[in-house]
């Protein structure tokens, strides 16, 4: 649908400002039963396809586009879902945005999400914004924390493209509850430039939808290297669409046996259909072990996120950046009545988790051994893809869980719900969510995780579903 429509408004057959107009009022209604935005940014959208009105012309002409919250777009409010940003209106685009809209991309808001990615479920969201819904079951969480950019993708009627964020799992857990695809690139491919971060070492920005090549073609557009932003590789990009449809006769992918059973019986049923599926296309499959990832990712993870993003949030404090109050009091008086204010409950807890694993005296026990861990669990994932060209595992071990369910989880079993994602987060591998089926009318996906910069590979296996 993506490639005949950009075709058609290039040559002028489509009045991308009438069709634009259509669908800032299609979004409009969809938001008010299911809160994927926290900003529709009507006046930016009308004034690009004005723009492409006049100069039709562009890789991505007329394509919708939505940006998560916590990537700025300029002059639209961007506040990664946090009551702390209230009023923050960016004077840049992030480098992502600027691309996109370079190549005649209409941008249409900015879609809700976990307050600064703190979640699995969207639902960790700030004071005064609301909770994006499942598009196929309202009583249900879209998965986090780029829940809204999933949920949009799954009900959007239109071409469009959402643009997502991930530290732990944030691209495909979302697409894995929504039902579509979610490409979590190699950590640098894709400019952090513009991005609020999380996690400084772990963030990365990737496409989510509907098909995988729409996937691929927003990735040509958005990768590669920027001067703006340090840890941007300056590898050549390549042209990700020509993998869409090649064949998958004889490569081999890994089944990581481990993590498969932790899966509940009907994600794990999809995700044995799934590996038939590539079997009989000619893909050779073989079990295969993980052992320091299945059972050190989850701490080694929110060791090294808490306390990335206790350094990254100090300086939302009330003075420079984010909401302030009158000055009173001393320093730390003042400080703690804006953050405890503004912050919502899981940044109060990661802030506090992720302080006390880089104080002094427990940063060596704590902080600095995680990242011995992580270094082991790169090699680990390195040495599984000197005979592999990917890895399988579901991507979330259950179904989309209602809201109810989810008030009666511990701290730590939200956290352990990302038990299959973080492995390849913390190795900054590329991973993609392919929906595979539902079950009792709720989606299930599974994970495909390939070797640092082999994108390629993922695209071409995730084409055959």
């Amino acid at each position: 649908m993506i490639k005949e429509f950009i075709k058609q408004v290039q040559k002028g057959e489509i009045n991308i400002v009438e069709k634009t107009k259509e669908v800032i009022e299609k979004i409009k209604s969809i938001n008010k039963d299911y809160n994927y935005f926290n900003t529709i940014s009507e006046e930016l959208a009308l004034q690009l396809a004005e723009e492409l009105a006049k100069a039709p012309g562009g890789k991505l002409a007329g394509l919708f586009i939505t940006i998560k919250d916590c990537i700025v777009v300029k002059d639209v409010e961007s506040r990664a879902g946090s009551a702390i940003l209230n009023g923050y209106v960016p004077l840049f685009d992030a480098t992502v945005v600027s691309r996109l809209k370079k190549h005649g991309a209409i941008i249409l808001g900015k879609t809700a999400q976990d307050a600064f990615g703190f979640g699995s479920f969207s639902v960790n969201v700030g004071k005064g914004f609301k909770i994006p819904k499942n598009p196929f079951d309202r009583d249900r969480t879209t998965g986090g924390s780029s829940g809204g950019a999933a949920g949009i993708t799954k009900k959007a009627d239109f071409p469009h493209v959402a643009i997502a964020e991930s530290t732990g799992g944030s691209i495909v857990c979302p697409a894995s509850f929504c039902g579509v695809f979610g490409l979590c690139p190699t950590y640098g491919r894709v400019s952090r430039y513009g991005l609020m971060d999380y996690a400084n070492s772990l963030d990365k920005i990737g496409p989510i939808a509907k098909n995988i090549y729409d996937i691929a073609l927003v990735m040509e557009i958005i990768s590669g290297h920027d001067p703006n932003e340090s840890t941007t590789l300056k590898a050549q990009v390549p042209k990700y669409t020509d993998s869409v449809n090649k064949s998958v006769n004889g490569m081999k992918v890994a089944i990581i046996r481990d993590l498969l059973d932790k899966a509940d019986p009907e994600v794990k049923q999809k995700t044995e259909e799934a590996i038939k599926k590539l079997e009989r296309a000619g893909v050779s499959t073989e079990e295969a072990n993980l052992p320091l990832t299945k059972d050190y990712a989850i701490a080694t993870y929110y060791l090294i996120s808490t306390a990335e993003a206790s350094t990254n949030l100090a300086k939302y404090c009330g003075m420079r950046y984010g909401a302030h109050e009158k000055l009173e009091g001393n320093f730390n008086e003042y400080f703690t009545k804006v953050r405890s204010l503004y912050f919502n409950n899981e940044a109060k807890r990661r802030i506090i988790l992720g302080t006390f694993a880089r104080m002094a005296g427990y940063r060596d026990a704590y902080y600095l051994k995680a990242l011995k861990v992580r270094t082991k669990i790169i090699e680990e994932y390195k040495n599984v893809f000197k005979k592999y060209d990917a890895i399988l595992t579901p991507t979330m071990p259950m179904l989309p869980p209602k809201f109810d369910d989810i008030k009666k989880l511990t701290p730590l079993q939200n956290y352990l719900a990302d038990v299959l994602t973080v492995g390849p987060n913390l190795a900054g591998m590329p991973h993609l969510n392919i929906p595979v089926g539902e079950h009792e009318g709720l989606p299930i996906g599974v994970l495909l995780t390939a070797d640092h910069l082999q994108e390629e590979k993922l695209i071409q296996l995730g084409s055959l579903f």
